[in-house]
């Protein structure tokens, strides 16, 4: 029996797990979509770590490359960090480009989730940087000895209101540590100059800030590409502060490729 919808792979963002998209994966599924969530190697809790950008990415490209070769279509949500794994990975994978060369299957949307769709030789800090923003970085992350790094305020910095403390709490203290240097290490490709797009800004954002968002959008606009959006007024984490909301905006997006 053919698949009617493509499959969904969420590329999480730093400081996750596949367990923190719970909700919004379930209200996925519940509209009748297939949808993977696989751990990036570098929030695997080593320490010191022992996965970067560069794994995380080589992962990726191979977990999406095999559901090309199966023949189906996907669909890749990125969140946050998840950005530039996606960014970087799935360059050759979009269904167009996999057809031009007699292949089925393919990635046939990519959406951005308050994410990091950075061009080639830009990296997270490359991006602060730009903004006048370096100074912050000290102040928002802390760094151990081994380069591994938690957020100082994720409370406020990364998840924001919307849910109750209680939820809130245990999703913080569900967070592991992550590699700091994936922060420092630049994007090598870019998936979106051949793959169609779409932006959910998250309007509230103190990690990744609307401005920056907005900046990700216009330079991709600048390069020719359409890319369609989407607003939610919320913080860092919409995949957990408005579960429901992003559902239905990646639920039409599917219905209607």
């Amino acid at each position: 029996m053919p698949h009617t919808h493509p499959a969904i792979v969420l590329i999480h963002g730093a400081w996750h797990t596949p367990a923190l998209y719970a909700e919004f994966t379930s209200t996925l599924k519940s509209q009748g979509h297939e949808v993977h969530v696989p751990r990036l190697p570098s929030m695997n809790g080593a320490r010191p770590p022992n996965a970067d950008l560069n794994t995380d990415t080589g992962f990726i490209r191979s977990y999406v490359e095999s559901l090309a070769d199966a023949g189906r279509e996907v669909v890749v949500l990125m969140h946050s960090y998840g950005g530039q794994v996606g960014t970087n990975a799935l360059v050759g994978l979009g269904a167009e480009t996999r057809k031009q060369q007699g292949q089925t299957g393919g990635v046939v949307r990519l959406i951005y989730i308050a994410a990091f769709a950075v061009t080639e030789n830009n990296s997270m800090i490359s991006i602060v940087r730009s903004f006048g923003h370096e100074e912050l970085i000290p102040l928002a992350f802390d760094f151990a000895e081994d380069n591994s790094v938690v957020s100082r305020d994720p409370k406020t910095l990364i998840i924001g209101p919307g849910r109750p403390d209680d939820a809130t709490d245990a999703y913080i203290a569900a967070m592991p540590r992550w590699n700091g240097k994936a922060m420092y290490q630049d994007v090598q490709r870019c998936a979106w100059r051949e793959i169609p797009i779409s932006y959910i800004f998250a309007t509230a954002d103190m990690t990744v800030p609307l401005d920056y968002q907005k900046s990700f959008v216009e330079k991709m606009r600048d390069e020719g590409r359409q890319v369609d959006t989407f607003e939610l007024e919320t913080g860092h984490c919409p995949t957990f502060t408005k579960f429901q909301e992003v559902a239905k905006i990646v639920d039409g997006i599917v219905r209607n490729l």
